[in-house]
């Protein structure tokens, strides 16, 4: 089906390409769905390409934006964090960011949207106004929901792969997509964890019919 490709449309930390994909010219209130952004969760990555592959022969019946791969240095080094070691899903400049942080791994930045990966991201949500944002991960396999209004979605996605189905990963999450998207600007964020480890050619069964669900309605 038609829609636009605009390979250069962000720049990483390290001034890699990150490309975006939409539906059309114009995209208001679309489905965003947002791959590897730990860049060591390439089965992130592959979810992403994998709907993207079917959205681009399939005929969605709402608008939709894909970021196949949010994270290119951390993709291309095998790492969590992106080139500048901070980890972008504690970067983004949620009510609740917290300069706080364990472990290297989970380092949230020098201040709340440093990132120019969240700067992108954060930039197309104010201007796009996602009507429901999924972002694609690996650890333990769920569906972790946030937002009452993302629940029939986030359904859909545990019944095709048989996770369970969360109201949170089971930790605070400060400076996360679903602190800034939900608790802030009540925008449902659905965070897809597939199994660390899973076969790339075993992802897109896990997931066809759910996503076929959220895009089509059916």
């Amino acid at each position: 089906m038609p829609y636009i490709e605009l390979p250069d449309w962000a720049r990483s930390a390290k001034n890699r390409k990150i490309q975006l994909y939409q539906s059309a010219r114009e995209v208001k209130q679309p489905i965003l769905l947002i791959g590897g952004v730990h860049g060591d969760e390439p089965e992130g990555v592959w979810l992403a390409e994998f709907a993207l592959e079917w959205l681009k022969r399939n005929t969605a019946t709402v608008p939709w934006i894909v970021i196949p791969c949010m994270n290119p240095d951390g993709f291309i080094n095998h790492t969590r964090v992106n080139g500048n070691g901070i980890d972008l899903n504690r970067n983004y400049p949620s009510k609740d960011w917290s300069p706080e942080f364990a472990k290297p791994r989970y380092n949230p930045g020098p201040h709340a949207g440093s990132e120019p990966e969240i700067r992108a991201v954060t930039q197309l949500i104010r201007t796009v106004n996602p009507r429901l944002i999924i972002h694609c991960h690996s650890w333990h396999p769920c569906i972790v929901c946030t937002g009452e209004p993302g629940l029939t979605a986030a359904r859909a996605l545990a019944e095709s792969s048989g996770y369970e189905l969360k109201p949170d990963i089971g930790y605070p999450t400060p400076g996360s997509l679903s602190q800034y998207g939900w608790h802030d600007h009540k925008i449902p964020v659905i965070c897809i964890e597939e199994v660390e480890g899973c076969a790339r050619e075993n992802i897109w069964e896990h997931f066809a019919s759910g996503i076929s669900k959220i895009f089509t309605g059916v």
